[in-house]
């Protein structure tokens, strides 16, 4: 079975990384290997590639079969095209300075678009991150925004707090005549307390003279009482 120009795979999961190497086409993918001849990263944009151009070329001309990965590969850096050349130079079709002239000329064009490629890339990769930038400056903006509005209310309700101390001490102040029923209680205190002492500061002075006005008006009743006896006893006897 003839020799396979391949990819034996290396790298993290998710992170794949090859090496191109010549192996025997019963020989497992990962396993032994003749001939290393060059690496291959896909994860680049772009894709890197390195490889050893001679080398792949003489075993294209040994008769080693490509897969279709390192085919591509191979077209890619122009291996195919060089064996084409060199093809059509041994049936004669052309001569060795021609087919060098066609592959210099063919390699300045593809140059040429690699470039052009890679300079595409670069400007995606600078145009997403000014999107990025862009995006996160508007969600900044907002986010700002919030805050300062959240704040404004925080401060309007801490404003409105103290407001509505001062309309409950203003109500508290107005309803207070209204809740004069506990105010009116206390003179029922307050008025027991002094009405007698009004009271008796007349009766400490009245007692004092109406006990004597009494007396004077009892000692004649008392004086009397004998008259009207002895004037009875009189009339009786008189009548005897």
């Amino acid at each position: 079975m003839p020799a396979k120009i391949r990819l034996q795979r290396h790298g993290k999961k998710g992170r794949p990384y090859y090496h191109i190497v010549i192996a025997d086409g019963r020989a497992p993918r990962d396993g032994r290997f003749i001939e290393k001849i060059g690496t291959y990263n896909p994860i680049t944009k772009p894709a890197d590639i390195n490889l050893d151009f001679d080398k792949a070329l003489d075993w294209l001309n040994k008769g080693a079969q490509p897969t279709d990965t390192v085919r591509a590969i191979l077209s890619y850096k122009g291996v195919l095209y060089k064996n084409h050349l060199l093809k059509g130079v041994k049936k004669g079709a052309l001569t060795e300075d021609q087919a060098e002239a066609k592959f210099q000329a063919w390699l300045k064009d593809k140059e040429a678009k690699i470039a052009g490629a890679v300079e595409a890339t670069v400007s995606e990769v600078r145009a997403e991150k000014k999107k990025r930038l862009a995006e996160e400056v508007k969600i900044n903006e907002a986010r700002a925004t919030e805050i300062a509005k959240r704040k404004a209310e925080e401060a309007g309700i801490v404003e409105e707090a103290p407001a509505a101390e001062t309309v409950e001490t203003t109500e508290a102040t107005e309803e207070s005549p209204v809740e004069e029923p506990k105010a009116e209680e206390t003179p029922v205190k307050e008025t027991p307390a002094e009405e007698p002492k009004a009271e008796e500061a007349p009766v400490k002075e009245t007692p004092a003279e109406e006990p004597k006005a009494e007396e004077k008006q009892e000692e004649p009743e008392a004086k009397e009482a004998p008259t009207a006896e002895a004037t009875e006893a009189k009339e009786e006897k008189k009548e005897e």
